[in-house]
């Protein structure tokens, strides 16, 4: 599991964040949480990359317990277990992708 904190005063649109995706030759897509969302622990097959664009998200993975904030990107790699939730009243946007080997 690799997380990367955004560090620049101003956040990344979902514009951006989707041309940063594509440079790298993935293929994004949107999901939206709404607030109370949980998903429940399961894998992949592939590694999962994930940035947020609004809201927070709570990470389970492996047993590390992270929260996503915007502008933060989290990969996941293969076949590691994870879960997630929203907390609070806000609805969490994320841009994703996966990566296949």
């Amino acid at each position: 599991m690799l997380v990367m904190r955004w560090q620049a005063p101003v956040f990344p649109t979902k514009e951006q964040i989707k041309m940063i995706f594509h440079a790298e030759g993935l293929e994004p897509f949107d999901e939206v949480y709404e607030p109370k969302t949980k998903v429940e622990e399961h894998r992949h097959p592939f590694d999962e990359i994930r940035m947020v664009v609004q809201g927070q998200i709570f990470y389970n993975v492996a047993g590390n317990r992270l929260l996503l904030r915007e502008g933060d990107r989290i990969i996941i790699p293969s076949n590691t277990k994870h879960s997630t939730h929203v907390e609070g009243q806000a609805t969490c946007i994320t841009v994703v992708a996966s990566r296949t080997f």
